[in-house]
């Protein structure tokens, strides 16, 4: 129970996690990857985005892990050096998965990845390059790299329209990392598209827009809009120094983003055969 903290050797690199268990978990226990943005860390993310508090709630398991020079290896140019040194952060963060389940059962149906900015593009390359997952929530993230043959999954995606760093519209981002991804709207279509969803259906509360799609095999997409936020993962605590060591904005109000992406992954484990 609690927090501990591990390394497992992945091509002849310590790589580091930190892994927390709630005090009442299943026999088989839902499994969450919490992917850090860049200029991040495992223990950030750990203390800013409210993971630990929604796995006690809900019985589940939340992984930490941490990218090589606080960044993640996504393709298409980013990130840092991770990107410049072709990381295997996709082995990586599959070989964490493995070592859990061998720490704790964990629902091999149940493993989900959720990140924001940098993290939440990697919970992308996961999508792609991957079949262990069984959906993901970027938030304040694109797509970049390759993206071949992707494996139908759920897909939550979480994103403020003025957002600089990673444009809503798409283009280049204003950030230390010059993004360049597709429009959110766009990219959410795409993955429509992989899993053959139904034409989704929209609904605006406020500043928030909801467009959801129905999909084969019990899997979903669902694209959330914020009118007027940047770069930041809604409903987490603001801490300005902090914001501005990593490059974000003040958190939106407008939702909790942890407690809507865990009820989206929790009604989503990976269908069955």
């Amino acid at each position: 129970m609690g927090s501990s903290t591990h390394s497992i050797e992945v091509g002849g690199i310590s790589r580091t996690y930190i892994v927390y268990r709630s005090a009442s978990l299943p026999a088989k226990a839902p499994l969450v990857a919490m992917l850090h943005g860049g200029f991040g860390s495992a223990s950030q993310a750990q203390k800013s985005y409210g993971w630990d508090a929604e796995a006690d709630q809900g019985h589940f398991i939340v992984a930490y892990p941490d990218g090589l020079n606080h960044a993640w290896n996504t393709g298409g140019g980013c990130c840092g050096v991770p990107g410049k040194t072709n990381a295997d952060d996709t082995g990586f963060i599959t070989a964490m998965v493995s070592a859990i389940g061998r720490l704790v059962p964990v629902d091999a149906d149940r493993v989900y990845a959720t990140g924001i900015s940098n993290g939440g593009i990697m919970a992308y390359t996961l999508a792609c390059h991957t079949t262990i997952f069984a959906a993901i929530g970027p938030d304040s993230a694109t797509e970049l790299g390759s993206c071949p043959a992707p494996h139908p999954l759920s897909v939550i995606h979480i994103h403020g329209t003025a957002d600089q760093s990673i444009p809503y519209q798409g283009g280049e981002g204003s950030g230390v990392a010059h993004i360049d991804g597709p429009s959110v709207p766009s990219l959410s279509a795409r993955w429509r598209g992989i899993d053959q969803c139904a034409t989704p259906v929209v609904r605006t509360a406020g500043a928030v827009t909801t467009s959801t799609a129905s999909c084969p095999a019990g899997h979903a997409v669902e694209l959330i809009s914020i009118a007027g936020a940047g770069h930041q993962w809604p409903g987490a605590a603001s801490r300005p120094l902090l914001q501005r060591l990593l490059g974000t904005d003040p958190p939106s109000t407008a939702l909790n983003a942890t407690q809507v992406i865990w009820r989206f992954f929790a009604a989503h484990p990976r269908p069955g055969p």
